[in-house]
């Protein structure tokens, strides 16, 4: 097989593998073939559906970029890497994005039920698109870190706050110590400095990324704690301190993001610590009786 054709069968021929390339290769990216590319993953749709000069404008670059990152990634030009965003679309049986625009564009005599129905549609896209891309193995091995550690610090700023209010008093009532790191004196960067390799940490941050958000996540992470990151982008920085990471695109309504998807996780996340250590809790005296 010759160079030409050991590219060519390099090149991916659907999302996933075309998702899990551009991840790989990022760090290696110019400047601007990154920023297009965390674009396109963040917004599928808009590459599927629109044309060079729209995406182009959406993503803030020229045009000329688009067919440079996909001649970057091994495409033929620009149309061969958006039928890829094209043929992800085939097997949808739903399309939620239409259903808000159409919701937009409507003009009926009830703006409030509107606005209403917006914000429901914007969650129930949230939550699809999560159920639709989370990898079981990436929520085991965050409950596998998390149920393992002494203390469990939770950061979170601006947006992403309510996501560690709502676990620490799900923490609290299942008995499982935690830190919040939402110190209304200030402190929060010597609260981070108790942290431990024993114990670990739920970060989470979405565009535009809190900075002590992700000072605290880098610094815990030097330390050698173990971060479990909730983020919208496998270019978000945050995710370059996580030990396993979540990615988790809110739609938004009327330019408000939604945090329906967010929450369902960091609602599912304390009762699966907690029922791991259950477990866990459990097994011990039978091994002991064993031995």
């Amino acid at each position: 097989m010759d160079n030409d054709s050991k590219a060519t069968a390099r090149v991916p021929r659907d999302f996933e593998s075309l998702r899990s390339a551009i991840i790989e290769r990022k760090a290696t990216m110019p400047k601007r073939l990154a920023q297009v590319a965390a674009f396109a993953l963040a917004n599928p749709d808009e590459i599927a559906f629109g044309t060079t000069a729209s995406i182009a404008m959406a993503s803030d670059v020229q045009p000329s970029t688009l067919v440079r990152l996909a001649h970057h990634l091994g495409y033929e030009g620009f149309s061969d890497l958006q039928s890829i965003f094209r043929e992800r679309l085939r097997d949808r049986t739903l399309s939620y994005e239409e259903r808000l625009v159409t919701l937009e564009q409507s003009s009926g005599e009830d703006e409030d039920a509107n606005l209403l129905s917006g914000f429901i549609s914007a969650a129930g896209q949230s939550i699809n698109r999560l159920a639709a891309t989370i990898q079981p193995e990436a929520f085991s091995k965050a409950v596998d870190i998390l149920a393992g550690a002494d203390t469990i610090y939770l950061i979170a700023k601006r947006r992403s706050y309510p996501l560690t209010a709502h676990m620490s008093y799900a923490f609290s009532k299942l008995n499982i110590r935690h830190q919040i790191v939402a110190s209304p004196n200030g402190v929060d960067a010597e609260t981070v400095q108790f942290a431990t390799p024993k114990d670990a940490a739920i970060a989470a941050s979405f565009s535009p990324y809190a900075a002590e958000s992700l000072g605290q996540a880098e610094m815990l992470a030097e330390r050698g704690v173990p971060v479990v990151v909730i983020t919208d982008s496998a270019f978000s920085p945050l995710a370059a301190s996580a030990a396993c990471w979540f990615e988790v695109a809110e739609a938004d309504f009327a330019g408000f993001r939604s945090l329906s998807a967010s929450m369902a996780l960091t609602m599912a996340l304390p009762v699966a610590i907690a029922e791991r250590r259950r477990k866990l809790a459990q097994a011990k005296p039978k091994k002991a009786k064993m031995e």
